[in-house]
């Protein structure tokens, strides 16, 4: 059996596809393996994660334990507080994984802010509960209606309302529950990690996944990101399984209906009987696949949406921490919020979706070599800065507007931690452009394809291709852009890989 792409899910796949006795070969286009889960020295002696810092979807399933990564060498280290808003005006709000510990930071601010917040948190806990199951590959599209009833019913009060709030943006649902920006900005910019914007119908269900944070906590892999892939590239090895890179897939042949062989963009040939895509959907499937996905299928795989809304990054290796004014111990271990605002955010993705760079810019940081000295040399720190509404393509193009992202993305840091610029030892910026053109992903997207309702869970990337197979024999599909959805959950690939094993024995 054959996977095409050694990103996470890829390798979770190939595990488990080995775990059951499978000969599996993993073929990965570039030089080393992980994909959107990649630790590198962007900045020469400090290592970066190009992507995903925190890990918390995996952590909500049973998945490293089933593949005993810890016995592999990974170690996860929690974050709290899991993220400290860090407002310009000097208020600040640190959201911890108790509930009342974050009830009780909030009140030294406003205590009626304080009082809103625990129960937009009464109301988010049931909706995360609800639909744990699907992130953890457990609810089927049937289950869907009968589960959602079930949450509206049970605020008996407030039905309607509740429904409302499910199938309403983020934006909306944030006015309604919280006071003020004091705990909506940073609220919205964990929200904005699903690169799903302020608007987007249903879009609410990322802003209630706060409640998650508080229940499962945050959580980095010691070491980056490269820690997990290294643990499954590790385990793989022990169950017998092989991974190859820099080796592009140039087509997988199906010529009668069914899946004979994966042939490189060197020209070998690999017989298979049996492919997994953990790639771009759209790449797989209408662009290697020979001949492509055809039909209502095919049309409706073509007819899923990316936006123009992704990430850019900043790497900043420093001598120092912020030094944000009136700082506790504890500040620097999650996110760092420097969203004032919900409007700024509205402003920032209306305009990234037009293609300009947003101002002001929505920004948060991570600073994980607080709680992991490996990642800098000692006393010294790595800060990754996210703008989570880049556009994709930028009005003047990245080549000409990547400085101009350097330096605001710095004054916005220096303005609320004044002094952090004089320790600077280098800069890299990782933008849209240069993610695709490197990760291979089709608009810089790393979840594959927009997390709008109609492309979620079941939906994802299409209903008919929700569980994971294709109408061509012996090809499955998993990845970022497939059910439950993208980030670092590692369903897909485990779903993907029993779909294969539930048809072939």
């Amino acid at each position: 059996m054959v996977v095409v792409g050694g990103g996470h899910n890829g390798l979770v796949a190939a595990c488990y596809l080995a775990r059951a006795g499978v000969d599996v070969l993993v073929l990965e286009a570039l030089d080393g393996p992980g994909g959107g889960s990649r630790t590198a020295e962007t900045v020469p002696g400090y290592r970066f994660d190009l992507h995903s810092v925190a890990h918390n979807m995996i952590n909500m399933t049973d998945i490293p334990a089933e593949l005993d990564l810890a016995g592999a060498g990974l170690v996860y280290q929690e974050m709290d507080p899991f993220s400290v808003a860090v407002h310009a005006d000097g208020r600040r709000v640190r959201f911890y994984r108790s509930i009342d510990a974050t009830v009780a930071s909030i009140a030294e601010a406003d205590p009626v802010e304080a009082a809103a917040y625990r129960a937009f948190m009464d109301k988010a806990v049931p909706v995360v509960r609800t639909i744990l199951p699907a992130l953890r590959g457990q609810m089927s599209a049937r289950e869907i209606p009968e589960r959602l009833g079930a949450l509206v019913g049970s605020f008996r009060h407030r039905p309607a309302e509740t429904a409302r709030d499910l199938l309403g943006p983020y934006d909306s649902l944030l006015r309604r529950w919280l006071p003020s920006d004091l705990t909506r900005g940073p609220v919205a910019a964990f929200a904005a990690h699903a690169a799903s914007g302020p608007g987007l119908p249903g879009g609410s269900l990322y802003a209630f996944w706060q409640a998650a944070y508080h229940m499962f906590g945050q959580w980095h892999a010691r070491g980056g990101a490269q820690s997990l892939v290294d643990a499954l590239v590790t385990r793989l090895g022990s169950l017998g399984g092989e991974l190859r890179c820099g080796a592009p897939v140039a087509r997988i042949e199906a010529p009668n209906g069914a899946v004979t062989a994966v042939v490189t963009e060197e020209g070998e040939r690999i017989p298979t009987r049996a492919v997994i895509t953990a790639i771009d959907p759209k790449t797989a499937l209408l662009g290697l696949l020979d001949p492509p996905l055809g039909g209502r299928v095919g049309a409706d795989l073509a007819a899923t949406r990316r936006g123009n809304v992704v990430q850019a990054l900043v790497h900043v290796a420093a001598d120092r921490l912020p030094p944000y004014p009136g700082a506790r111990p504890g500040d620097w271990n999650g996110l760092q919020s420097y969203v004032d605002h919900l409007d700024d955010l509205v402003a920032a993705w209306a305009a990234a979706e037009a293609g300009r760079l947003p101002d002001p810019l929505p920004l948060y940081a991570f600073t994980t070599s607080a709680i992991d000295s490996s990642l800098a040399p000692p006393g010294h720190h790595t800060v990754y800065l996210a703008c989570p509404a880049a556009p994709a393509t930028v009005e003047g193009g990245w080549d000409t507007r990547r400085p101009e992202l350097v330096d605001r993305v710095l004054a916005t840091v220096e303005e609320r931690a004044p002094g952090f610029s004089a320790g600077i030892q280098g800069v890299h910026a990782w933008t849209p452009d240069l993610m695709e053109s490197t990760e291979r992903w089709p608009g810089g997207h790393p979840m594959h394809l927009d997390l709008a309702l109609d492309q979620l869970g079941p939906f994802r990337p299409t209903k008919a291709l929700g569980r994971h197979r294709t109408p061509v024999g012996g090809l499955y599909v998993s990845g970022a852009g497939t059910n439950p959805s993208g980030g670092i959950s590692a369903s897909p690939g485990r779903r993907a890989a029993k779909a294969l094993l539930a048809d072939r024995w």
